[in-house]
């Protein structure tokens, strides 16, 4: 090879960000002084990306309190690179605060935002905007912390292929560009993708086409045009999770409306927003109180040993079959191991005796359910996963009316439990839910369900804006649909018809509908030159779309099941792809060891490369 080895980074924000720092720690060991390139790739500024831009809405927070954001490894994450500690967001802030850090070079921090940033308290929801500003610092500090011997470079813009020769330099084609960029390795982090309409999605776009109508089809909501939405007229909504959240606050807030002593006053111009889903209420808010006491001993059931036994069965891994009845017990075994050692009172026996038999336990067998009966008298305090999935099984109401109340209460209830540390063993749950999480990685593509569960349970809105949607229902600008949403395309009306499983019969008629809710990281539909051109050079897709990479070092996997030497991939698109968008302090944090293992192996290849390559 002639000249200097080369790094091309596609995507800046928070996974490539995270590459960097992984690569700057592990340089020492693993590259020396030798020299280096990297050429950072994205349309926007290193450190947030696209999604955690500064130029967006101050009103869109995020849905992690601020200490239970990191993007530092500590002693609970496995790896086999050196740990590099540094501050969580909340401890950042105090930093900017008391004078030991300063605000990075490349964002231009409004006054309001400095504010935020001195008042920021751990148990605080931040902006994104405040997230934006975090990250760039991150990205700063990693990239001083790189060896003096190298550089980087970035390049704003997107890239649109990747061509060139298993063995040989690879040729990154920017969009605009003559003349492409040449790598010794590339390592695609791009976030959440741009994708083609679902068939259905057509079919909704040509009908608003012909009646006038507005539809806006799966999307980030913050990069969402949303001035065609009427003031004053129902509008149809679905999805019920984040992308509803953002909706909702963008379309009152964002529209003059404003909160006094909990209940909303509209500005006029907000539309009415007529909600559903599948399960027909909002994801679960975000538990409100601390841990205290002892934890549960995770992994138990569904640990290194469980994901290597079914990684080497002679039959390919079924998610229903094979895995979800230990994720069942995983889960189970965290919930009752707080309830005995937290709330005792509320069990029967000592847990040594309940421990060894829930162990013993068929987790698809009668005598677990039997067992749970036995020892835990109330069955509000026994989990079941099935029941929580779908909450508004068998409920019927005659009127969408009826059905107002008894979504409010629920989603009170909701939020009384989640700030309750009576129901602490929720907690214990959520702590199970990531611990499942990092070994379902090992496991590859497992189907869209279980990231969607995990996030219904686990990364729901924090309680402030639940609150927020109580007083905009009881203010008649949010309406709930209930559950089994169905959406229909009335040629006659010229009008989009909803209704839904839980208040039969009944129709509700707009001239507007937003699918609240992004697309789906499929190959075979992605809007990404770059992904297509992959895909169409051989990359292989999982069941459900998702590019396939190497779990032990990120490398992209060919139609013929073999990594390619150069060529890298982290991030929601792959099959490697992480719960959540970061990661929580002392957890473990799977996203942490891949970033790592996937550095490692690109700067062994750089340091390993001859010279007369390419």
């Amino acid at each position: 090879m002639s000249g200097t080895p080369t790094l091309v980074v596609i995507g800046a924000g928070p996974r490539g960000t995270g590459l960097i720092e992984r690569i700057a720690a592990n340089a020492p060991d693993l590259y020396g002084d030798r020299p280096l390139t990297i050429h950072l790739i994205d349309p926007y500024p290193p450190g947030g990306g696209r999604i955690w831009r500064y130029d967006q809405s101050p009103l869109l927070w995020m849905n992690s309190m601020a200490e239970d954001v990191t993007m530092f490894t500590d002693d609970t994450v496995e790896q086999d690179g050196p740990i590099r500690p540094g501050p969580a967001l909340h401890t950042w802030a105090a930093d900017i605060r008391d004078g030991r850090a300063t605000l990075p070079d490349g964002v231009d921090v409004a006054p309001e935002l400095l504010d935020e940033i001195k008042a920021l308290e751990g148990d605080d929801f931040p902006s994104r905007r405040l997230q934006s500003v975090y990250l760039r610092w991150v990205y700063e500090q990693a990239v001083a912390a790189l060896p003096d011997s190298f550089a980087v470079h970035w390049h704003r813009g997107g890239a649109v292929r990747v061509t060139g020769p298993r063995e040989g330099r690879q040729r990154v084609w920017l969009e605009g560009r003559d003349r492409p960029l040449l790598a010794d390795a590339v390592a695609v982090t791009i976030g959440h993708l741009e994708a083609e309409p679902e068939p259905e999605q057509v079919e909704l776009a040509e009908f608003a086409d012909r009646h006038g109508l507005v539809h806006l089809p799966p999307d980030f909501t913050a990069d969402t045009d949303l001035t065609g939405v009427p003031a004053g007229e129902p509008v149809i909504v679905r999805g019920f999770g984040l992308a509803f959240v953002d909706l909702m606050v963008l379309l009152t807030e964002g529209r003059g409306g404003r909160y006094e002593n909990g209940e909303y006053v509209p500005s006029g111009r907000e539309p009415v927003l007529h909600v559903g889903s599948r399960r027909g209420v909002p994801y679960h808010s975000k538990i409100g109180y601390a841990w205290t006491g002892e934890r549960p001993p995770l992994p138990r059931f569904l640990g290194p040993d469980r994901t290597e036994a079914l990684l080497a069965a002679d039959r390919p891994v079924d998610f229903r079959r094979d895995v979800w009845p230990h994720i069942d017990k995983e889960l189970g075994y965290a919930h009752y191991h707080r309830l005995f050692t937290a709330h005792p009172e509320r069990t029967t026996g000592d847990w040594a005796a309940f421990e060894a038999e829930y162990t013993a336990a068929d987790p698809a067998g009668p005598g677990l359910a039997a067992l749970v009966a036995a020892a835990v008298p109330d069955p509000a305090d026994r989990l079941d996963l099935e029941a929580l999935d779908h909450p508004l099984d068998g409920v019927r109401h005659a009127s969408y009316e009826a059905l107002q109340e008894e979504l409010r209460g629920y989603i009170t209830a909701d939020l009384e439990r989640r700030h309750d540390p009576a129901h602490s063993p929720d907690l214990a749950v959520f702590l199970g839910l990531l611990s499942t999480y990092g070994q379902l990685i090992r496991l590859g593509d497992i189907g869209g369900w279980w990231h969607g569960f995990f996030s219904y349970l686990a990364s729901g809105p924090p309680g402030p804006r639940l609150h927020q949607l109580l007083a905009l229902s009881r203010a008649g600008v949010v309406r709930f649909l209930g559950a089994g949403m169905t959406v229909e395309a009335d040629e006659r009306r010229g009008l989009f018809l909803a209704g839904s499983a839980t208040v039969p019969g009944r129709r509700t008629a707009a001239r507007a509908l937003v699918e609240a809710r992004l697309p789906d990281p499929t190959l075979e539909r992605t809007r990404s030159p770059l992904l297509q051109e992959l895909y169409e050079d051989g990359a292989a897709a999982t069941a459900t779309g998702l590019l396939s990479v190497a779990p032990d070092s990120g490398r992209i996997l060919g139609r013929d099941g073999l990594p390619h030497p150069r060529r890298f991939a982290l991030g929601p698109f792959t099959s490697a792809r992480a719960g959540g968008a970061f990661t929580r302090p002392r957890t473990g944090g799977p996203a942490f060891r891949q970033n790592d293992a996937t550095a490692r192996a690109a700067l062994t290849l750089l340091r390993g490369l001859g010279r007369g390559d390419g």
